[in-house]
């Protein structure tokens, strides 16, 4: 333990400035956001300044407070009873980005099954049902051109697919002490993340339909941007893995920062299985048989 007088597994942590610096940060690139996308305070819609600021000041945030956590782990601090928790938090942590997904699902499925209904029928005060289905009376809506999903959906599939077992191959190099072979699997599993992040931009470029105007462009776009916005995140996780082990840091027995990149990078894998399946393969099979 840091201190010689501490008689306990816990870890009773050092007033800190960093959360108060977090909600700062946070709150500054919220307002930024909203800046940019509808104005505020004087400033025009467009305006990014005050949203890169916010970028910017998280990341200080999150590189600062975290070194603090490292320091504290190398320190004797996270003892096993520490350890846990910090694995119930991660997976907590994992278990309210499975809530988002299931809603954003939930929602989906709704408006799939009742499109017509959410689209252009009404009532009247007797609840009596009195005009017809409007132009949405299929799913997806007509007009929308949905992305054949055996081409860039199946290849970037492929390709998280493949990632996932290269950091499998990376975390159990670690757990026998192959240095090497933790590298190269860490590296290959970045390389992937980024092609995968690659193929999904080019597969928006091509896009036949916008986030506005369709509940089904809105939902895709939310949905496939929120998880590659995950698969980025997820990435710089990696890379930070990558930087920590070739300095050194990481032991058989102590290295829960990987495994905790880990189970996030396999999280990411599941959650790309659903949208594969129900928002490129489904709708596109719907089409398909007419």
């Amino acid at each position: 333990m840091a201190h010689d007088e501490v008689r306990h597994d816990y870890h009773l942590v050092n007033p800190s400035a960093w959360p108060l610096l977090g909600s700062l940060a946070v709150s500054t690139l919220a307002v930024g956001g909203v800046t940019y996308m509808k104005g505020l305070f004087g400033f025009e819609k467009g305006s990014w300044y005050l949203m890169a600021f916010g970028f910017a000041f998280v990341a200080y945030v999150m590189f600062g407070w975290w070194r603090e956590v490292i320091k504290e782990s190398r320190g004797g601090d996270h003892t096993p009873v520490v350890q846990i928790g910090l694995r119930y938090g991660m997976l907590m942590f994992i278990a309210s980005e499975v809530m988002f997904f299931v809603a954003w699902f939930w929602s989906f499925f709704e408006m799939t099954i009742f499109h017509g209904a959410r689209a252009g029928v009404t009532f009247d005060s007797a609840n009596v049902l009195y005009e017809g289905l409007s132009a949405w009376s299929s799913w997806p809506p007509p007009g929308v051109e949905t992305f054949n999903p055996f081409h860039l959906p199946l290849i970037n599939t492929m390709i998280l697919l493949l990632s996932g077992t290269t950091v499998t191959w990376a975390h159990h190099a670690l757990q026998h002490g192959n240095r090497k072979d933790t590298r190269n699997g860490l590296i290959l599993t970045i390389l992937l993340g980024a092609l995968f992040t690659t193929v999904q931009v080019i597969e928006y470029a091509e896009a036949g339909f916008s986030y506005s105007g369709t509940l089904y462009g809105s939902a895709f776009f939310m949905a496939t941007g929120f998880h590659g916005a995950h698969v980025l995140i997820g990435t710089i996780f990696l890379a930070v893995c990558l930087f920590r082990l070739m300095a050194g840091g990481f032991t058989p027995q102590k290295h829960f920062g990987f495994e905790a990149a880990a189970w996030y990078w396999h999280f990411v894998d599941v959650v790309w299985l659903f949208l594969f399946a129900f928002v490129y393969v489904a709708p596109y099979l719907i089409l398909e048989g007419g």
